[in-house]
């Protein structure tokens, strides 16, 4: 289980916006560590969307202490050190490191973010197991705090979401669909008076193009339409 902490927040729409990056993402357990009031009526549960329903009014709130007690803890940060004697904030790793790491944990994990303004201090990420970091533009690093959280989550969604709304893989038509989309090509090259010598390389460049694209049976079915129409409109000079 994968669970969100914030910590300090100063702002209540960061941690609606949290709240409801969570539930995009399929996590529910949210935890604050010295909130400020999170009125109904307020901002908080007006950017919360859906997540106002469930994992804000759920939300826990406790101490750094008891996080760090109770989960495996990743803390995040913009600043970063690259030397190994400098270890609060190193070593550290990207978002899409950490999502291939954490299926080797063997503890709930508790993703942990900081302040708005100065994020979590130094005295704070030693306490925690890892620390994560994402990357940005060396000019301005520092995301606000909702954003790094639904960026952070968004890289984790293979572990906490087990399905979405977008199909793994995209139905591909038969080859012999395939075959009549390109004899349908081939007739069309004949119809509009393509030069003949040109009609091998053109119907090669075309085959090439359909097998990368990999259309689904409606797209092959349009384009074959397509192609008789235009077929039938066209005439060679010699008809």
């Amino acid at each position: 289980m994968i669970a969100v902490a914030v910590v300090g927040a100063e702002t209540p729409g960061n941690i609606g916006t949290i709240a409801r990056a969570m539930k995009n993402f399929g996590l529910s357990e949210l935890y604050l560590v010295d909130p400020p009031e999170l009125d109904p009526e307020g901002e908080a549960y007006g950017f919360a969307g859906s997540a106002r329903e469930d994992v804000l009014p759920n939300a826990t709130e406790t101490t750094l202490a008891e996080l760090v007690e109770q989960f495996h803890t990743v803390g995040t940060t913009a600043t970063t050190n690259e030397d190994a004697r400098k270890h609060v904030r190193y070593p550290f790793k990207t978002p899409e490191e950490l999502a291939a790491s954490l299926p080797a944990v063997e503890t709930d994990t508790c993703l942990v973010f900081g302040r708005e303004r100065v994020g979590l201090t130094n005295a704070e990420l030693a306490q925690l197991d890892e620390v994560v970091s994402i990357p940005a533009s060396a000019d301005y690093p520092v995301l606000n705090l909702g954003q790094a959280a639904t960026v952070l989550l968004y890289e984790l969604r293979e572990l906490t979401v087990a399905e979405t709304q977008h199909p793994e893989t995209v139905e591909r038509a038969d080859e012999r669909e395939i075959e009549g989309l390109h004899e349908q090509f081939e007739t069309l090259l004949t119809a509009v008076n393509h030069p003949e010598e040109k009609r091998g390389k053109t119907a090669r460049l075309f085959r090439r193009l359909i097998g990368r694209a990999h259309p689904t049976p409606r797209e092959t079915r349009t384009l074959r339409g397509v192609f008789r129409r235009a077929s039938e409109f066209a005439s060679p000079p010699d008809e």
